[in-house]
């Protein structure tokens, strides 16, 4: 019989996510693939089986190299699962892109009103009612 171990157990071994429930829930989302399938937490894991993983925009793509049901230091968990290199050069295009992108912030040309600027605005919106009464009354 050969090794196996849960999928969300060895997720979390492996340090992908901080929690076992954190990596049964993203399974359970459909977030992490198993050979192309979209499983269960509970699914056992061997080595040599590929594992998709979405976390955010960036998606990658290990094969997993060994087996451990204790959480680690990070260099130990790292042998645990190798990257290939399209999905590296996935994440490095996406961090480059995300490194050029605009800040979100920059787009606008004015803060936040200040006192004085929110009591100008006030008058013009009094006097404006003032003016313009839509009511029948008037």
């Amino acid at each position: 019989m050969s090794e196996k171990l849960r999928l969300d157990k060895w997720l979390w071994a492996a340090r992908f996510y901080k929690t076992r429930s954190l990596a049964a829930d993203e399974v359970g989302k459909g977030r992490v693939r198993l050979n192309g399938q979209d499983v269960k937490p509970a699914h056992e894991v061997k080595p040599d089986d590929t594992v998709v993983i979405r976390q955010g925009p960036v998606s990658r793509t290990v094969v997993v190299r060994g087996l451990s049901g204790m959480r680690g230091p990070a260099p130990v968990a790292q042998q645990l699962y190798e990257e290939t290199p399209e999905s590296q050069q996935l994440r490095t295009l996406a961090a480059e892109q995300h490194r050029m992108a605009r800040e979100p912030a920059h787009s606008i040309e004015h803060g936040r009103p200040t006192k004085r600027d929110r009591r100008d605005i006030q008058k013009i919106h009094k006097a404006w009612d003032n003016r313009w009464s839509a009511s029948s009354d008037s």
